[in-house]
């Protein structure tokens, strides 16, 4: 077919609001009610085909609901993981050569299969296996993904266009090659969309890949992979391993990984990194590293920041969600002023106002944390902090997983700046509160820019302009994603790329070109039409 195609132009995805009385609350409830009561079989797909693994069965379940099982996925063995590698290097030759109109197609189509018939299931499976409430469930599962979808074409488009300039006589060409090899994604609990963007991002710019889910996330990436198959995706193009990952150094150690897409946790992306350069001899070319890891997302207000939004920003940023987001706000900077002048009251009368609960009853504000680990680890902090003289807990600080993983919104006041809660990720509902004299702002600022090893996302609250703008100044490399009056978290695609450096990742920016850009491999083209037929030059008369 000889035409250049102009892709349809992207748009955020519209909200739903599941507000009582909706068409869509009711269907959605419907839908609740189905998932719950058919426990899946959760199994591996390698080529289109999905295969009972032969190793360990692993049970997910409602974290808000620990009793209630949703399915049983398994441990892939080393025989399968291999399996899955083999599958995306044979399906290699075809999709490469597949025309990008067609690739496209494809990942529009998912994006409108999620936005219709699939909307109901992404987001009640997210609900009920990753413990998030409708709305949170919405904004990820359903708007964020097919944002995911639909903007990636776009921005494809975009860099297939960059083509260089050509001298008299001479045709210059970009030939935006996908990577040589496989990619392999391995995606985190947290965000259905992740999952989903992670795996289809290199997809679309021509890359086959193998795709590891979390598997407390394995519920709602069970229907991602079938979306996705319905939407055409040629078997083999991309390829999903279920379980812990015990077996993925099959995959690492391949000659032919060209690249790792992911995001989690910054020790388990600090392995892959290592075991990548302890192999770097044995693969065919470079691989592409490109992950987003923790955060100890900041709020640092300023006396002249309003005492309200500011107030309301704590309590969204820090308890959505549960804190399980890469940038759920767990550290802020108040002055004394604002602290004593209302603001520890309004929020403490928020935080203690919400409920956490079965995210099914959509009165809650939040569900459970995701799993027993997690919970062992914010109740571990909870007894530290009974003996901490320099930590005194304000509210919460409390858990009880008799049915499911519940930790109460935690707000701790610290009087010592350096002290855990602003250094450590705990990826809970706990945020670390530091009262400062009004005067000492620029210095507070300055502290807070560095005491953690990570930069992912932070805000300043301040209606003082030249405050405003020393503390971006100083906060400049402190966090990757940076608000103005508003909460560290809910980038939109195409609105606010997101990604973090330092301890936070390689700032790859997913939800931009930036990050596809990193899936493929140029190669210039330089035609002669007329080239020269005597070897020497002018000058030599």
């Amino acid at each position: 077919m000889d035409a250049l195609f102009t892709v349809p132009t992207p748009q955020n995805e519209p909200i739903n609001s599941y507000a009582p009385g909706s068409p869509e609350r009711e269907s959605l409830q419907k839908k609740l009610v189905e998932l719950a009561g058919t426990q899946l079989e959760l199994d591996l797909n390698l080529s289109g085909e999905w295969r009972r693994s032969a190793g360990a069965e692993i049970k997910v379940v409602q974290p808000h609901n620990r009793a209630h099982v949703l399915g049983v996925t398994r441990e892939a063995t080393e025989a399968e993981w291999a399996g899955a590698v083999a599958a995306a290097k044979a399906a290699r030759h075809d999709w490469v050569r597949t025309d990008f109109a067609d690739r496209a197609a494809i990942f529009l189509r998912a994006a409108d299969l999620i936005a219709g018939p699939y909307r109901d299931a992404l987001n009640g499976a997210t609900m009920l296996g990753q413990s998030k409430t409708v709305a949170q469930a919405e904004i990820d599962s359903a708007c964020e993904l097919i944002d995911f979808l639909r903007f990636n074409v776009g921005f494809a488009e975009g860099l297939y266009r960059q083509q260089p300039i050509s001298s008299k006589g001479i045709w210059n060409r970009t030939d935006h090659r996908p990577l040589d090899g496989f990619v392999l994604a391995i995606t985190p609990f947290n965000f259905t969309a992740i999952a989903g963007n992670l795996p289809t991002a290199p997809a679309l710019m021509g890359n086959t890949v193998v795709w590891k889910p979390s598997p407390t996330q394995q519920f709602a990436a069970h229907f991602v992979m079938k979306v996705l198959l319905e939407a055409g995706l040629p078997p083999g193009v991309i390829n999903m391993v279920t379980g812990v990952g015990h077996a993925s150094e099959v995959a690492l150690l391949d000659p032919d990984l060209a690249g790792i897409h992911f995001t989690g946790s910054t020790k388990t992306f600090q392995h892959l990194w290592n075991t990548v350069g302890r192999n770097i001899a044995g693969y065919r070319t470079y691989p592409r590293l490109v992950g987003e890891t923790g955060g100890k997302d900041f709020i640092v207000a300023h006396p002249s920041a309003d005492l309200h939004s500011l107030a309301v920003a704590m309590v969204r940023g820090a308890y959505e969600y549960q804190g399980q987001k890469c940038s759920a706000l767990s550290r802020t900077y108040v002055p004394a002023s604002l602290w004593r002048g209302g603001l520890k009251d309004a929020v403490v009368g928020m935080t203690e106002d919400i409920t956490y609960g079965d995210v099914t009853d959509f009165a809650n504000f939040g569900g459970a944390v995701i799993d027993e680990r997690a919970y062992a680890k914010h109740t571990a902090l909870f007894e530290r902090l009974r003996g901490d003289a320099k930590a005194t807990v304000v509210t919460g600080a409390t858990a009880d997983d008799s049915q499911g993983f519940f930790v109460q919104p935690t707000l701790v006041e610290a009087t010592d700046p350096t002290h855990e809660l602003f250094t450590e990720e705990y990826f809970g509902p706990i945020n670390g509160v530091y009262v400062f004299d009004d005067a000492d702002f620029d210095a507070v600022v300055r502290q807070a820019a560095d005491v953690a090893p990570y930069a992912l996302t932070g805000a300043v609250f301040a209606t003082d302009r030249a405050a405003i703008a020393r503390a971006g100044e100083e906060l400049r490399f402190a966090a990757g994603n940076y608000y103005i009056n508003d909460k560290p978290t809910g980038a939109v695609v195409g609105q606010q790329p997101f990604g973090g450096s330092r301890g936070s990742g390689t700032n790859d920016k997913a939800g931009s070109w930036q990050n596809l850009v990193r899936w493929i491999s140029p190669r210039s083209i330089k035609e002669t039409f007329v080239p020269p037929t005597d070897y020497r030059y002018p000058h030599q008369g």
